[in-house]
């Protein structure tokens, strides 16, 4: 990226094993931003930052991102949470027609954002989402739960997806998280980025 220079200056420990990258920007004047990408956390500083001010800031930053993820994991709760948010969804958007015997989070899906067998009506979505915005999780588990009524993907099925009013949002926030991240993983070049 122009303008941007990658640091790997003395910063705070991280807990819990996060990876920190710092992202130095000459456009960048004031503002410091921080997300998550591919399993590290981002920090983009002004590149005329001091390294007392870089590990004041990259260490307020991951604060502020857990804090952010945490509330969020709260408000998009556990298993039960996920069933009574997928059978309102249902409710709300399929008439009710898809009814999910379980819905869970699950750890090992790297690939999709979602699945579901049909023939025993479960739904898992992955781990990933948690850190998105409600309604792309939103999208996701109607998607899924189309999939208990039309298990393929053909006409009928982009119909019933398609009455989320945020799907095609939706798709294309998906989209552009996969692109960065085939981005970010065709651009490394071997350079040690990352502070651990």
């Amino acid at each position: 990226m122009p303008g941007t220079t990658r640091d790997a200056a003395a910063l705070p420990e991280p807990a819990d094993d996060d990876l920190v990258e710092v992202r130095r920007s000459t456009r960048r004047r004031r503002t410091v931003t921080a997300y998550r990408e591919m399993g590290r956390t981002v920090v983009l500083i002004p590149a005329a930052f001091s390294p007392a001010e870089e590990q004041r800031w990259v260490a307020q930053m991951v604060a502020k991102l857990r804090v952010r993820e945490e509330r969020r994991k709260r408000s998009l709760g556990g298993d039960a949470e996920l069933l009574a948010r997928a059978r309102a969804l249902s409710a709300a958007h399929l008439d009710g027609l898809a009814e999910p015997a379980s819905v869970r989070w699950v750890d090992n899906q790297h690939r999709r954002w979602g699945s579901c067998t049909p023939a025993d009506r479960t739904i898992r979505l992955s781990s990933r989402l948690r850190s998105m915005p409600e309604y792309v999780v939103d999208y996701v588990l109607v998607h899924e739960l189309v999939h208990l009524l039309e298990p393929g993907h053909d006409d009928r099925f982009w119909v019933l997806v398609a009455r989320y009013p945020r799907a095609e949002r939706a798709r294309g926030f998906l989209e552009g998280v996969e692109l960065a991240a085939m981005a970010g993983a065709a651009g490394q070049d071997g350079a040690p980025d990352i502070v651990d």
